[in-house]
């Protein structure tokens, strides 16, 4: 059964404006996640606190991207940013 993918228009607005390499990293690293959900370049993780029940993935070095997973085959992508944007750490 193929995956659903979906943007919250907060992750739309901010993925406009992100650099063209970043935008690319993030097409090939969602796709990985499709097809490989657990593939070491993704370090595919649960977080807590302000994002408890979501889960996040690696696009870059410091780029990391939010999402949910609203069914079985539907993945919501929440927020993507630096690590700092995100996390404020």
């Amino acid at each position: 059964m193929e995956t659903f993918v979906s943007l919250h228009r907060n992750f739309e607005k901010r993925f406009i404006k992100l650099d063209r390499k970043v935008k690319i990293a993030f097409l090939k690293r969602k796709n990985l996640l499709i097809t490989d959900p657990s593939h070491p370049q993704l370090h595919n993780h649960r977080l807590s606190n302000e994002w408890d029940g979501c889960r996040s993935i690696n696009i870059t070095g410091d780029y990391r991207a939010i999402f949910i997973v609203r069914t079985k085959n539907h993945i919501e992508f929440l927020a993507i940013g630096t690590h700092h944007e995100l996390y404020g750490l």
